[in-house]
């Protein structure tokens, strides 16, 4: 049994927050929400709501699903579109600069092969 929660648009950039995502990867989902608790960076508190999201999914998808034996089986940061933006220069110039985004996606699961899960 494999549940997902994914957040899109997220304003910091992927390379920022996949070292926050690197943290958990394969972790208990228990031991990842503690430890995302505990960083300190800006992006945490929204990986952590993703990762309650995909846990309260699985909870909503299977009556019989373990919450203490869920583990975070997949967990990545794709890069999301750019916001272009233009900032003042010297002389009348202009600098471009990009605003980065990023979409986040979580999946949760018990450590069952797919397999069995199609039989049923």
């Amino acid at each position: 049994m494999e549940a997902r929660a994914e957040a899109r648009m997220v304003r910091v950039s992927p390379q920022k927050a996949r070292l926050v995502i690197d943290l958990i990867r394969g972790m208990k989902a228990g031991e990842a929400v503690t430890v995302l608790s505990a960083t300190n960076r800006r992006i945490a508190p929204a990986v952590l709501k993703v990762l309650r999201s995909a846990i309260a999914n699985a909870e909503n998808r299977s009556s019989d699903v373990d919450v203490d034996a869920l583990r975070v089986t997949e967990a990545y940061v794709n890069e999301g579109p750019r916001q272009k933006r233009v900032r003042p220069a010297p002389m009348g110039r202009a600098y471009r600069y990009q605003r980065r985004t990023s979409h986040i996606i979580v999946k949760v699961g018990d450590g069952a092969p797919a397999a069995a899960e199609a039989a049923e």
